[in-house]
């Protein structure tokens, strides 16, 4: 009995579904630079303070874009939509408002700025010596 012959097209349509997932994904965007961070900063500083259409409108175009950053945390992407939803000149320019605003903008770079260091400490580091009493004995012993 012959085995069943399987056509070429179908085999290399099936040979390319499954290599699918071994390609490379894509990169991920660059992370925000300080520059830009404190830029957004200042705007929604300007925005808190002058209560124009101009610089909330800035605020609110430099955010945007950050809110779908796939390496953002979201502790920076709640002040980012904080900044979204604020960022919009009112009728009257409240203490609580321009307050609200600056809060906001004083988080942007704590909240949102590139971790250099781990949060957990490397294993290469050496562990801290043992605290002597006052006779420079060990404690306990």
């Amino acid at each position: 009995m012959a085995a069943p012959r399987i056509d070429p097209a179908l085999a290399l349509g099936l040979i390319a579904l499954l290599a699918a997932p071994l390609q490379a994904a894509p990169k991920d965007p660059p992370y925000p630079s300080m520059d830009l961070l404190r830029e957004l900063q200042l705007q929604t500083f300007a925005c808190g303070r002058d209560n124009t259409i101009e610089a909330c409108g800035k605020a609110s175009t430099m955010a945007d874009p950050l809110m779908d950053h796939p390496r953002l945390g979201a502790t920076c992407k709640d002040a980012i939509w904080t900044i979204l939803e604020r960022a919009k000149p009112a009728t009257t320019n409240t203490f609580e408002r321009r307050e609200a605003l600056n809060r906001t903008g004083q988080d942007v770079i704590p909240f949102c700025k590139q971790q250099t260091r781990s949060v957990a400490p490397s294993k290469t580091d050496t562990k801290p010596k043992e605290k002597k009493g006052v006779f420079n004995l060990i404690p306990g012993s």
